[in-house]
């Protein structure tokens, strides 16, 4: 008895021990589990950039470069110029400022005097470069006659052409080269001081470039502003995004509205009433294309649509962490293929996708949400819990992400607002990283709504700010030409 006694508590101490064994076993294959899914999720999160996030591109590491994934196919054309398109050239002119007329004096063969010899042929060269600095601006005096009347002794001083503040002043052709170089340029305004004193010969002060985009802002908020507000918020279509700025120590937001002709811009936080302090937003009734920030769904007067670029870019980063997220892939490339039909259907010339069209790219995109599903049910992780976030909100706002589908004049991407803002992040990076004052950046902003306007009509922007220093601002007609 004892024998067997012995033998079954060898086997029972044998089972524990297995048992601890398995134990030990399932909570270490738990804890390689987790760790492989940490260090998947810190993967992830380290491979986002601009393509799979809404990262800006400046800050993708610059010592890596990035896979191509463009959504962009190769129109099959050769680089450069094509076959058949007119070319330029620059043609001599008839009035050259100077003229040189190069003779020789002797013979190259046998050194005998070439004068008065017979002129077998001229050959006419032209450069054309920069004339000279003038050592001062061109300065125009007026001299004010005061005259007394015999008849009953009024004094009348004469109407000068322009305005005259003061003894002396700077012309609106050198104020507007100023705002120029500082607003369309994005230099900052001591270089912009240099620029002026070398090229023009005006030695002018830092304080006074500064002051010009102030000056040139008060001009255009009481006719432009409220003109191209008003021409945005009749508009069928038009534009919506926001960028942060730097200024007087915090962080800022400029907010665009835009359609392909018309641009305005003004700061403030990120807040809904700040989104309608720009005067656009309240009395748009028209489609909104914007990003997913939840800020304007305030805006119910309006039928809004969603940028496909960030949908797309929400897509890949689900699938870049995990390829057997199959379906992200065919959702984006469901979407590619409706931007193309909408494309091709815009330049043949029709105004709607067929029906039948229509109906195929919404089962593509509901069977997508549908593998989607299927595919994260019962999985935990992180980018599991991202994948289905993304599921439930493409199933909410189908209507908003196919509004490109449904209605030809809404394009597929916001790619003209965030033009728009782009300068905000040009002017920062080039003045030190920030504005030293709100009010400078609100002053830039009112600028470039009028010079980004200017540009979308094709007119030159140093043009529109002489007219801006001379008889006022340059008003667009109308929301779009013809």
């Amino acid at each position: 008895m004892s024998l067997l006694a012995d033998r079954d508590a060898t086997i029972a101490a044998q089972d524990r021990q297995i048992a601890g064994m398995a134990e030990q076993l399932a909570a270490a294959t738990e804890l390689i589990e987790q760790l492989a899914g940490r260090v998947a999720e810190l993967e992830r999160q380290a491979g986002r950039d601009s393509s799979n996030s809404s990262r800006p591109p400046s800050s993708d590491d610059p010592y890596t470069k990035a896979p191509a994934r463009s959504s962009r196919t190769s129109s099959g054309r050769p680089r450069g110029k094509q076959p058949g398109a007119p070319g330029q050239t620059r043609m001599m002119v008839d009035d050259p400022d100077e003229t040189f007329t190069i003779d020789p004096p002797s013979c190259a063969g046998c050194g005998a005097s070439l004068a008065g010899a017979p002129v077998f042929a001229t050959a006419r060269h032209q450069v054309f470069d920069t004339p000279p600095a003038p050592p001062r601006p061109h300065v125009t005096e007026y001299r004010v006659v005061a005259r007394t009347c015999p008849c009953c002794a009024a004094t009348t001083p004469g109407q000068p052409p322009v305005p005259l503040t003061g003894r002396l002043a700077w012309g609106p052709r050198l104020l507007a080269r100023a705002a120029w170089l500082v607003c369309a340029h994005h230099l900052p305004v001591r270089r912009a001081a240099a620029v002026l004193a070398t090229l023009l010969g005006a030695a002018v002060s830092v304080g006074w470039v500064a002051s010009v985009r102030a000056r040139a802002a008060r001009l255009l908020e009481t006719t432009f502003l409220p003109h191209v507000r008003g021409l945005i918020a009749a508009a069928p279509v038009a534009h919506a995004d926001e960028t942060t700025a730097r200024a007087a120590g915090g962080l800022r937001y400029v907010h665009v509205a835009c359609t392909e002709y018309l641009t305005v811009m003004h700061t403030g936080d990120r807040t809904a009433a700040a989104i309608d302090a720009g005067g656009v937003w309240p009395a748009f009734t028209g489609v909104l294309m914007r990003d997913g920030y939840a800020g304007y769904t305030h805006l119910t007067g309006a039928l809004h649509a969603w940028c496909g670029a960030h949908t797309l870019r929400d897509l890949r980063a689900v699938h870049d962490g995990d390829p057997d997220q199959t379906w992200a892939d065919a959702m984006a490339t469901t979407l590619l293929d409706a931007h193309h039909a909408a494309r091709a259907t815009r330049q043949a010339g029709q105004t709607a996708l067929d029906p039948a069209t229509i109906a195929r790219i919404r089962n593509h995109y509901l069977g997508a949400l549908a593998r989607g599903e299927a595919d994260n049910t019962g999985r935990r992780s992180p980018l599991t819990k991202d994948a289905r976030t993304l599921i439930g909100r493409m199933r909410r706002h189908e209507d908003m992400i196919l509004r490109f589908v449904t209605d030809l004049a809404v394009p597929f991407t916001n790619n003209l607002a965030e033009e728009a803002a782009r300068p905000v992040k040009v002017q920062q990076n080039t003045s030190g990283g920030a504005w030293r004052t709100l009010t400078g950046l609100a002053d830039f902003a009112v600028v470039q709504s009028y010079l980004s306007t200017a540009t979308k009509w094709g007119l030159n922007t140093l043009d529109v700010l002489v007219d801006l220093f001379t008889t006022g601002p340059w008003l667009p007609p109308a929301t779009q030409p013809g």
